[in-house]
């Protein structure tokens, strides 16, 4: 019997682990087997700089997203500053990002499948820090007559350019540089990130803005602190010197055999559907939730707070489940119940801001961001785990391109079915519950009746010799 390749060695239940907790880059993990002699064995290694890259890409997440939703929690005084006549104007900010991102889906993939993640970060960088100074220089000149609108739109859009190389890397990075019992804590880390910054721009820009004047002022800040991000760019590596496990030294699929698998998958597509959804209502919810709440009195920092609830509560739920299910690998039961959570937060939102109280709004965003971001890294990983060998880039990118595409038609549609008199979105509530149960159907058909076996976590299987 010939020797096991570094891409499918063999597994067997008397294997040792020498990682610990504790153990820097010298320290390996090594599987042997009786078959096999220590010289001939597959050796796999975890490397403590993996937590270096992690933590560039949760900064660089959190500033392009807080740059998405700049202009999201102080709408009102965006549309003052620069003398818009209506506020669908202010909501093209938020949405050209979404299309923005569709446009460089395809860079994205080639980047990360032939030039790694270090480059995508630096592709991320450069369009990022462009932005935002493009944003401040086009707010500042002429600030005293309404500034420069098309400019700061120009730099919105190039901030755009580069959310998807950091959005879509996490499901890569985790594959190269984790263990199956990581990597969804890790993309959770990661994709949570950007959220995060969405928090934080809620939260932060309406004590930034207490009067149109204040927009300049605003960029100029995140302008500073992008900028300072960015640095740990030039610290990153790309790939490990050698695989964490049995799956991540396994060879992907050829682009073209890649996609011909994800065409054919059922469950591949019923995820598709869900996520797209959801993370389309998501970003929707967030970039209008200002315009959801003000008409029933709340002001722009109560709007905000509620955002940051969302979000907030959404991290510390997501930080107790993704250690579970990387122990429990319990995907599709967990999207089973997540999903239809999530549709009846939408129901309710469509309620609670009318009681014109903070409590019910703030409830259900926080049982909304709970469901929410539990799903979202766990959905990620699930997708790679039933399209192995197909190289997770490929997967994650299509899945956000769909979250995007959605997230602009449904600012787009929920904008157009705003009451044009008392400027209350209760026929936009009604329209995105309606949407979102069409996500509860999809997630429950994943894996339905003999199809079961399309649903298997291969990577796993093939990481603890399950015959995968």
């Amino acid at each position: 019997m010939p020797p096991p390749t570094a891409a499918e060695p063999v597994l067997k239940s008397d294997s040792k682990d020498a990682t610990a907790p504790g153990c820097d880059d010298a320290d390996i993990r090594q599987t042997t087997t009786r078959e096999f002699s220590i010289a001939e064995a597959a050796i796999y290694r975890v490397y403590r700089r993996r937590w270096v890259g992690l933590a560039t890409l949760m900064l660089m997440n959190i500033m392009i997203s807080w740059g998405w939703i700049t202009f999201a929690p102080v709408s009102t005084s965006t549309q003052a500053f620069f003398r818009l006549e209506k506020a669908s104007s202010v909501n093209w900010l938020s949405t050209v990002i979404f299309l923005a991102y569709i446009c460089m889906s395809p860079v994205v993939i080639y980047t990360l499948r032939n030039l790694g993640v270090r480059a995508a970060l630096l592709f991320a960088a450069g369009f990022s820090i462009t932005g935002v100074w493009l944003r401040f220089i086009g707010a500042r000149v002429g600030h005293s007559n309404g500034g420069h609108f098309p400019v700061v739109m120009v730099g919105q859009i190039l901030i755009g350019f580069g959310q998807p190389f950091v959005l879509s890397a996490p499901a890569y990075y985790s594959d190269i540089w984790f263990t199956s019992k990581e990597r969804i804590t890790a993309n959770a880390l990661v994709s949570l990130s950007n959220p995060l910054g969405a928090a934080l721009g809620q939260l932060i820009d309406p004590f930034l803005v207490s009067q149109p004047g204040d927009i300049p002022n605003m960029l100029l800040y995140i302008a500073i602190i992008t900028t300072t991000v960015t640095v740990p760019v030039f610290f990153v590596q790309g790939k490990p010197p050698t695989p964490p496990c049995p799956s991540s030294a396994q060879e992907k699929l050829p682009f073209g055999s890649a996609f011909t698998k994800i065409l054919k998958s059922i469950e591949f597509w019923l995820i598709f559907i869900m996520f797209s959804i959801l993370v389309g209502f998501f970003n929707a919810s967030s970039s209008l939730l200002n315009q959801i709440m003000e008409p029933y009195g709340y002001s722009e920092n109560e709007a905000g707070i509620g955002g940051a609830v969302l979000i907030v509560v959404g991290l510390l739920a997501s930080a107790v489940v993704s250690p579970v299910i990387d122990r429990t690998h319990t995907f599709l039961l967990a999207i089973r119940i997540l999903v239809p959570i999530i549709s009846i937060c939408y129901i309710a939102l469509i309620f609670a801001p009318t009681s014109r109280s903070l409590a019910p709004p703030y409830i259900v965003l926080a049982f909304l961001g709970a469901a929410s971001f539990s799903l979202l890294p766990l959905s990620l990983e699930f997708v790679v785990e039933i399209t192995h060998p197909v190289s997770p880039e490929m997967t994650s990118t299509i899945l956000w391109s769909g979250g995007q595409l959605l997230g602009a038609a449904f600012i787009l549609s929920m904008t157009a079915l705003t009451d044009n008199g008392t400027g209350e979105m209760r026929r936009a509530l009604i329209f995105q519950a309606i949407i979102s149960c069409f996500a509860s159907i999809a997630a429950l058909g994943i894996g339905w009746g003999k199809r079961g076996v399309h649903v298997l976590a291969r990577r796993i299987a093939l990481d603890t010799n399950d015959g995968m």
